[in-house]
C-alpha cells in the first residue's frame, strides 16, 4: 500500500513538474490584418515570425495567429480571447490603425503588454500597456517636411484616409508643415474600403499644390496615387511609411515612379553607412527574408515583427528574474522591463522606450526613398 501511495506521489510530482514547465511557456499573442484592406501589411508581418528563434530567454516559445480582417470589432475580440482563454504574456498587432488601437483598449484594461506595429495614436494614458515599433507620425512627417522644404514646396494637398492613422498624419502635417512656412490647401478623405478617389483627385489637382501627400498603406496606397496621375497632375507626390512596401511599385508601375516615401531603414541597408549600427540588423532581415520569400519581398511590417524578437531578447530575461511566465506578475515585470531596457538596437535605428516614452524612435529611424526604375533608392543616404 505504501509503495502504491509512493508511485502515486510520484506520479504526481511528475505530473505537477510537466504543468509547471508548461507554463514556462512563453505565450505570445498575434492579432493581424490576414484579410481585409490591411492584409496587404498583415500578411508579410505574420511571414516576419518566420524569422524569430524557438526560444527566447531560455523559454519555448509559443504563437497564437489570429486573422481580425481589418476589422476593430473582431480584434478586440480576438484579443480578448488571447488573454482569456490562453493566457498569454503579450500581443503583438496588429497591422492596421483602427484594429490596433481596439487591441490597446484590452491591452490596457486587462493589464497585458501589447507591442503594436501601427504607429497608433492614443488618448493620455490609454497606452500605458502599449509599445510601438514602428516610428511616431511625428517623426516620419518631420522628414516628409525637411524633404519639402529642400524641393522648394510652399503649398501642399492632402489625400488619405478618413480614420485615425489619416487624421493623425493631417495633424502633424499641419503643425510642423506650417511652423515651416509651407501650406496645407485642400484636405480629402477617402476610406480604406474605397475602390475609387476620382472626385476627391479631382478637387486635390483643381487646387494645384506643389505636392500632394497621399495617407494610406500597403496594396491601397496605388489607388489613390495613380488617380492624381491619370487627373492630370504633374507635381511631387509623397507617400507615408505604411505605404513602404513593393505593392506601391507593383500596382502603381510607371505612375509612381519619382515619388517619395519617407520609410525605415530596413527597407534599404544598402543604402546606409557601415557606421550605421542598424544596418548589420537590417541586412539579416533583408538577407533571411528574401531567402525565404523572394528578392524584392522586404517590407516594414515584416522589420517590425522581425524587431519585436530582438526587444523580447533583450526584455525577457529581465522579466524572468522577477517572475514566471502565465503570471499577472510576470506581465508586470515586462513592461517595468521593456520601460527601463535602455537603448536597444533594431533594424529600423536605436529604440529608447520610458515610462513616458512608448514609441522610443528618433530621427535616425526615417529615410526618405524615391521610386526609380521600379525600385527603391535612397534620397539622402
Amino acid at each position: 500500500m505504501k509503495m502504491k501511495l509512493a508511485f502515486k506521489a510520484g506520479v504526481l510530482a511528475a505530473m505537477l513538474a510537466c504543468a509547471g514547465a508548461a507554463q514556462a511557456e512563453l505565450t505570445i499573442g498575434v492579432v493581424m490584418s490576414l484579410t481585409g484592406p490591411g492584409s496587404g501589411l498583415g500578411i508579410p508581418a505574420k511571414n516576419g515570425f518566420a524569422l524569430w528563434p524557438e526560444s527566447i530567454g531560455g523559454e519555448k516559445v509559443k504563437l497564437i495567429i489570429l486573422d481580425d480582417a481589418t476589422d476593430p470589432t473582431q480584434a478586440s475580440k480576438n484579443a480578448r480571447r488571447l488573454v482569456a482563454e490562453d493566457k498569454v504574456d503579450l500581443i503583438i498587432g496588429s497591422a492596421a490603425v483602427p484594429p490596433t488601437l481596439a487591441v490597446a483598449e484590452v491591452a490596457l484594461e486587462s493589464q497585458t503588454v501589447q507591442l503594436a506595429i501601427s504607429p497608433i495614436e492614443t488618448a493620455e494614458g490609454r497606452d500605458a500597456w502599449t509599445f510601438r515599433l514602428p516610428q511616431s507620425t511625428a517623426v516620419m512627417a518631420g522628414g516628409v517636411v525637411e524633404q519639402m522644404k529642400k524641393l522648394g514646396v510652399k503649398t501642399i494637398g492632402f489625400l488619405g484616409y478618413s480614420d485615425s492613422y489619416g487624421e493623425n498624419w493631417l495633424k502633424e502635417m499641419q503643425r510642423l508643415a506650417g511652423a515651416a512656412g509651407i501650406k496645407v490647401g485642400t484636405v480629402e478623405r477617402f476610406s480604406r474600403a474605397d475602390t475609387s478617389v476620382t472626385a476627391q483627385a479631382l478637387r486635390v489637382v483643381s487646387s494645384n499644390p506643389d505636392a500632394v501627400l497621399v495617407v494610406a498603406s500597403g496594396s491601397g496606397a496605388a489607388m489613390p496615387h495613380k488617380a492624381l496621375i491619370e487627373r492630370g497632375y504633374k507635381g511631387k507626390i509623397f507617400q507615408t511609411h505604411s505605404a513602404a512596401s513593393r505593392d506601391l511599385i507593383r500596382l502603381g508601375g510607371k505612375d509612381v515612379e519619382g515619388s517619395y516615401v519617407v520609410s525605415g531603414p530596413a527597407v534599404v541597408p544598402e543604402a546606409l553607412p557601415d557606421s550605421n549600427p542598424s544596418k548589420k540588423l537590417a541586412t539579416d532581415f533583408v538577407t533571411r527574408y528574401e531567402k525565404q520569400y523572394g528578392a524584392g519581398t522586404r517590407n516594414l511590417f515584416a522589420a517590425h515583427v522581425y524587431d519585436a524578437q530582438l526587444v523580447l531578447q533583450k526584455v525577457v530575461p529581465e522579466a524572468l528574474k522577477k517572475a514566471k511566465p502565465g503570471t499577472p506578475a510576470f506581465r508586470a515585470a515586462l513592461k517595468d522591463a521593456l520601460e527601463n531596457a535602455g537603448p536597444v538596437q533594431i533594424s529600423q535605428g536605436t529604440l529608447h522606450y520610458t515610462a513616458k516614452d512608448h514609441f522610443g524612435l528618433g530621427d535616425d529611424a526615417r529615410i526618405m526613398l524615391t521610386i526609380q526604375n521600379g525600385n527603391w533608392k535612397a534620397v539622402n543616404p
